[in-house]
């Protein structure tokens, strides 16, 4: 069995997501017990800090994203004595020996945690290397952009095998640690009402949705250079996926969990240039209203005209014996009209209606899944309306609620995070992204890139606050299908 490490190594620990995430992540398990008591955490960035001046920031950047009812003082005093800091320049190879020196004895194991430009990614893993920080005794966790196709995502992967094997690399997809994504395994494989009908034969559809309200917010740079496919799509979205379509796993580990994923991903069917005019559909949001405030265009915010795409729908398959037939309609944007991430299943009518006759009308069964938000698993199900119903039954759809926050209002709720930089120090892989996932993803996501590029297929104009272009609608009501609302 793996053990947890003794050290934990930060880098990128003045960024947004150290702020915002990773200290607040820490905290919340120093304070619950759940760190080993002797961990220490060794911070490392550009900015010149001594221990004294990052405690204060870090103490500064919990006041403001940690839940004041949890900021006891002595634990926030005790949770800080564990962290060091060490100023660096992760792309000179000239600091990595002073970095070693400094985290002095790594035989109780290192976790590293890369929170920085993937162009940082190659000299960093070099002067990891050169200092004998890379022995079998350290793993490192890299966040996310992993590559911006497969290319690049494979040179990136290449640079990290030369010094961690894949058993000791952890890649982060941050959506694999809501709660709520963990529960598709457990409402899937720990009930035996659902496995019989998840399948071609008892589902009509799937889709996942994934919108923001938000713009740019600070991201222009990014952003602009990689758009609403890579930046969503590519890692979240198919991730999603991934988890609803799998074959049931032998058993709950890592290996066995991806092995059923990336059978998944490798059975997308790829869309092809001459089909990404009907299966896809791409948006760039311009001025409108959301909750009721006037926001500027997505090329007003940029303060230059751009391609790029803020929205993304598209209807994919999955060509195995378990979901022939049975389309996936995805769709990601901002500046929508509300902020929501959420998984709908549509099962199929009933063969025959008993109801019609007398005046009953029947909708097929839906199973909604909604990440954020809120966090909840709903079953719309018929049942009869109340009355004497004389000339004919009355039918009406009723949801059939499993609210999390209700339902473990007294536990805990923690952020995404906090799962994965536990399973990290304690080195469990299951809820991190694999090479060869990452790779399926790319391979497929490229495909479809391409085939806006060779059709010359630009962004379609929609309102802030709206739900995107009118085309997006047509690509499902031309199926008879309605996007969940």
């Amino acid at each position: 069995m793996v053990q947890p490490v003794e050290k934990l190594l930060l880098f990128g620990a003045t960024g947004d997501l150290s702020q915002r995430m990773l200290l607040p992540s820490l905290f919340g398990l120093h304070a619950d017990a759940l760190l080993p008591e002797t961990l220490t955490i060794t911070c490392t960035a550009r900015s010149e800090y001594d221990d004294a001046g990052f405690r204060e920031f870090a103490a500064k950047a919990l006041d403001e994203f940690v839940p004041a009812d949890r900021l006891d003082p002595d634990m926030v005093k005790a949770f800080l004595d564990r962290v060091r800091y060490h100023a660096l320049d992760a792309s000179s190879p000239e600091g990595y020996e002073a970095l070693a020196e400094s985290l002095g004895d790594i035989s109780g194991g290192l976790a590293i945690f890369l929170s920085t430009a993937p162009w940082l990614f190659g000299p960093t893993i070099k002067g990891l290397k050169s200092a004998g920080l890379t022995a079998e005794n350290v793993r490192i966790g890299l966040e996310k952009p992993l590559g911006k196709d497969l290319e690049t995502s494979r040179e990136i992967n290449d640079i990290v095998a030369e010094a961690f094997p894949e058993d000791r690399t952890f890649r982060i997809d941050h959506y694999l640690g809501k709660e709520t994504v963990q529960n598709i395994l457990a409402l899937r494989f720990g009930n035996s009402l659902f496995e019989p009908v998840w399948n071609a034969r008892g589902i009509d559809n799937v889709q996942i949705t994934i919108s923001e309200t938000v713009g740019l917010e600070g991201r222009a740079g990014y952003y602009d250079e990689v758009g609403a496919l890579r930046d969503m799509l590519q890692n979240h979205m198919l991730q999603l996926v991934s988890l609803i379509a799998m074959e049931p796993p032998a058993h709950f580990d890592g290996t066995s969990i991806r092995d059923e994923k990336v059978k998944v991903l490798r059975s997308l069917r790829p869309i092809e240039a001459e089909d990404v005019g009907h299966l896809t559909v791409i948006g760039q949001y311009g001025a409108g209203a959301v909750a009721g405030k006037i926001v500027r265009g997505y090329d007003e915010e940029l303060e230059k005209g751009s391609d790029t795409e803020t929205f993304v729908a598209l209807k994919a398959h999955v060509d195995n014996w378990r979901w022939q037939g049975v389309p996936f309609y995805l769709r990601t944007g901002k500046r929508m009209a509300e902020r929501r991430s959420e998984i709908v299943i549509q099962f199929k009518p009933v063969p025959h209606s008993i109801f019609a006759e007398r005046g009953g009308m029947l909708q097929p069964n839906t199973l909604v899944i909604r990440l954020q938000p809120e966090e909840y698993v709903r079953l719309l199900v018929m049942a009869k309306q109340p009355g004497l119903d004389r000339e004919g039954i009355r039918l009406r759809e009723v949801p059939l609620n499993l609210s999390l926050d209700t339902e473990f209002a007294g536990t805990q709720r923690r952020i995404a995070y906090e799962r994965l930089l536990l399973d990290l120090i304690e080195g469990d892989p299951t809820l991190f992204v694999r090479r060869d996932e990452v790779e399926a993803q790319w391979a497929w996501i490229d495909a479809v890139r391409e085939g806006w590029a060779a059709n010359g297929i630009k962004p379609k104009s929609y309102s802030s606050g709206s739900w995107g272009p009118s085309a997006a609608i047509a690509l499902t009501e031309r199926d008879g299908v309605t996007w969940h609302e």
